[in-house]
């Protein structure tokens, strides 16, 4: 097998990133996300590439461009589909491009892509390099310590190995192993038990490697104390649901100078965001929805939720109705500094 590099360094892929996450990471939840941060890495939700070679990409893979640095994921197990994706991706302008190797629900198990992949790592190694020879972007790969009754030192090792053999350099690990039989998608982000000793003793085993650390990072704290150990940290679920952490992570994880955003400028932004959609024929509901944490942990948080949770879904509403819950919310809300 030829080897191809597609230049991935520690430098490309970022030091933080929020995780791609199905139904939550859309184009409105990114450009939301991007208020907050200008320099962690955001990516897509994972898109089938079937869906991208048949369907409407620009409904698909469309992004705005204050999105980037911006990776998009895909699903496959097809390396001649996963090339052209690939492809398709580097002419959308997408930054990188990201396999997935970790999901464990119902429809990749059907599909056998996915965590399942994990079972198959010469076939994921015969995808990447063909995506690889695809783009000139970099080819990452996000995937699970194993699957099932697997070995992690012998699945996630032997996973790693045949797959950087072909010039992949960068790999975000899930630090837990996926139950493909008798947990659902949503017990399998929290049941399975953290490992981050495996993944350590990976990254030592391949210093030349790019390690990206994902799975029960809740903190920025945490994600700096990991970082003293890996090239990377991915946060998900603390991400989406806690949103305001990210306003920091300029600061804490880039060093940047630039002063922290405040949660009534991140919400002015995205009234802005949301008049624009809804001129083209938007609902103000696509947007609002991945807004929910804003406040979080503010006072009269539970009435912003609350507003936007109701009268976004109404018939007819409009922008307005950002700019009504942000209205009503009391002083206190913003004086909490970052």
């Amino acid at each position: 097998m030829q080897v191809k590099r597609n230049n991935q360094t520690t430098e490309i892929a970022s030091r933080f990133a929020v995780a791609p996450m199905i139904d939550w990471t859309d184009r409105h939840c990114r450009f939301f996300h991007r208020q907050l941060s200008t320099q962690a890495r955001l990516y897509t939700e994972m898109i089938v590439a079937d869906a991208i070679l048949k369907g409407d990409r620009e409904y698909l893979i469309g992004f705005n461009e204050t999105e980037h640095p911006l990776t998009l994921q895909l699903g496959g197990n097809d390396p001649a589909k996963l090339a052209e994706a690939a492809k398709i991706a580097a002419q959308f302008g997408y930054a990188e491009v990201n396999l997935n190797v970790g999901c464990p629900s119902d429809r990749v198990q059907s599909g056998t892509f996915g965590a399942c992949l994990m079972r198959t790592p010469d076939l994921v190694a015969d995808c990447i390099a063909a995506m690889q020879h695809a783009v000139q972007i970099p080819v990452t790969v996000k995937c699970r310590l194993g699957v099932d009754d697997q070995d992690p030192n012998e699945s996630l090792f032997s996973l790693v190995e045949k797959v950087s053999a072909t010039g992949c350099e960068t790999f975000i690990v899930h630090a837990r192993k996926a139950w493909l039989q008798g947990l659902s998608p949503k017990q399998n982000r929290a049941i399975p038990p953290l490992d981050y000793d495996v993944v350590r003793r990976l990254k030592k085993v391949h210093p030349q490697l790019t390690i990206v650390l994902n799975g029960g990072v809740r903190t920025i704290t945490e994600a700096r104390q990991h970082l003293t150990t890996f090239d990377g940290v991915m946060m998900g679920r603390a991400a989406y649901e806690t949103p305001y952490i990210l306003a920091t992570i300029d600061r804490d994880i880039f060093n940047s100078n630039a002063p922290v955003i405040s949660r009534r400028d991140v919400a002015e932004n995205m009234i802005r965001y949301l008049e624009r959609y809804i001129g083209r024929g938007g609902k103000p509901h696509a947007v609002t929805r991945h807004m929910l944490g804003l406040f979080h942990g503010q006072p009269g948080a539970r009435r912003w939720r609350q507003h936007l949770s109701v009268e976004a879904t109404k018939p007819g509403s409009a922008a307005e109705v950002l700019r009504n819950a942000l209205e009503a919310l009391p002083d206190a809300a913003f004086e909490e500094a970052a």
